[in-house]
Formats: C-alpha cells, structure tokens, sequence
C-alpha cells in the first residue's frame, strides 16, 4: 500500500537547460521514486504528450560524495556522464561540491549565470572508450562516407571526434545513428563533427548516443577540446560553438578538464506518476 500511494502522489520536477540542451530534474535525495524505467523516461521525455527534454536527471543520496547525479537518455538508456546536465544541477546546489556519477566523481562549483564543471581526465586506450579491438584511438583508420579517421576519446562517456572544413555541412543526421551504432563501438558512442575556427576556436555539431541531434553536448564539447589539443589543431583553453551557444574547454596533457558555460532553470511544476509509468 506504500509504495501504490508513493507512486499516486504529484511528483515535483525542475525543467532546465545548458544552451538548449534540455533536462527534467527529480530529486530524490530525501523521498525515494519509484523504479525509473526506460519507458517512463521515453513518456516523460515526449515534447508533445509529456514534459519534454533530452535527458532525465536523477538526483540521489551517495555513501561517497554530497549527492550521486544519474543521466537518462530520451531513449530510456542510462548513460555516465552529462557535461550540461552537470551545470545545471551546481546551479541547484548553489555551491563548491563534488558528486557521484556514473563516470566517476566530478567536481562543480556555480559561477555568475553558470558553472565551471572539473569533468576528469580523459581516457585514451582502446578498451577505455571501450573499442570492440585494439586500434590508434588518435586517428582510427576508419570511415563512414565524408567522416573518416576520427579520434576516440572517454570523458566520463565514450566520444568519437571527426574535424571537417565545415561542420555544418556534413551528413550528421544520417551518419550519426549509422556510427552510434557501429559494432566497433560495444556500448555505442557520441559522434561529434568539428571545424577549426581559430587557434583557440571550434565550431561543433553533436549526435549524442540516445538522444540524437542536440543543440549543445558538454561532454562533446571537452572531448573534441581534447582531440584538437591532442593533435596540435588549437591551444587550451578553447571556445567551442555549438548551435545553442559557447563552452570554454581548459585541458593541458596529463591533467584534468575543466568546462565553464551557463546554466538556466527554465520553470517548475508537478506531474502524476501514473500518468507516464
């Protein structure tokens, strides 16, 4: 009878976003939710019958750090790591703190209109990203149509980086879910497309594993950073452009990375659990 009454009560929610990358926020850090299926977050997640969002944060107790941070992917897949998810919730928690996620701890501190997020240190060996075999993980010798001799890179997820002279123009709603899906990458992967704008500046265009297209990609962002860092492209730190706006990417070899961007909550609002279980 507790757990039907639990599941009949009105959930409170914060929907926010990083540069229009959109989250529904639940905390249940001091009241438990029911079990988070993957098809309450495809119903939650539908922009015309539900509240709408990329990804459904999940905020949790943690026998480690102040709280554990868990990510869902609109498809219903729980993924590790979320660069602009990890903004918005240091807005909500309004202070220095380091938290538990799925790829390992991370550390947030709220700056004027955002956050500055100490997302690690990126993993560069085959098994790491992981790879379904040993290879280069610096320009893998493979490709997909115009996309060829990417860079695999984890930053808490795993990231495949193509550079282009034009972003814009390639093929990414097509070859996106074709690469996501590659056998050569067991756990799938994010495919991010990118153009040298500068010596301290690119422009970059994400398919997010789970998510498809999106207007900003904070883990995208450090891991095309890194890869154009890595093969001598740019200098740290480094402006990247995505559609919804720009993300400051500060990494030197051997050491962590550091993201700064804007967070904004965008509105609050209860909804019934019945209604998207």
């Amino acid at each position: 009878m507790h757990r039907c009454a639990a599941v009949a009560m009105r959930i409170p929610f914060i929907k926010m976003h990083g540069l229009g990358n959109d989250f529904v926020v639940l905390d249940a850090r001091t009241a438990a939710l029911p079990l988070v299926a993957p098809q309450f977050v495809r119903a939650l997640a539908d922009r015309r019958t539900g509240i709408g969002c990329d990804q459904l944060v999940l905020l949790e107790p943690s026998q480690t750090h102040a709280l554990r941070m868990r990510i869902f992917n609109s498809d219903g897949g729980e993924v590790e790591a979320c660069g602009n998810a990890s903004r918005a919730v240091a807005l909500l928690y309004g202070k220095a703190v380091t938290i538990e996620t799925g790829g390992g701890p991370i550390a947030l501190e709220p700056m004027d209109g955002g956050a500055r997020v100490d997302m690690g240190t990126p993993r560069f060996e085959w098994d790491a990203i992981p790879l379904a075999y040993p290879i280069d993980t610096l320009a893998m010798p493979v490709g997909w149509d115009d996309l060829s001799a990417p860079m695999a890179v984890n930053v808490g997820n795993p990231h495949a980086v193509f550079f282009v002279d034009d972003a814009d123009a390639a093929a990414l709603e097509t070859l996106g879910p074709e690469i996501e899906h590659d056998p050569l990458f067991p756990e799938r992967v994010n495919v991010n497309v990118a153009s040298v704008a500068g010596p301290d500046h690119l422009k970059l265009r994400v398919w997010e594993r789970g998510a498809g297209l999106t207007r900003a990609c904070g883990t995208g962002a450090c891991a095309t950073a890194v890869a154009a860092i890595r093969r001598g492209l740019v200098h740290s730190p480094v402006r990247v452009s995505l559609p919804g706006g720009d993300l400051v990417i500060d990494w030197a070899v051997g050491g962590t990375i550091l993201m700064s961007g804007p967070a904004t909550e965008a509105f609050r609002g209860t909804f019934d659990w019945d209604d998207f279980a």
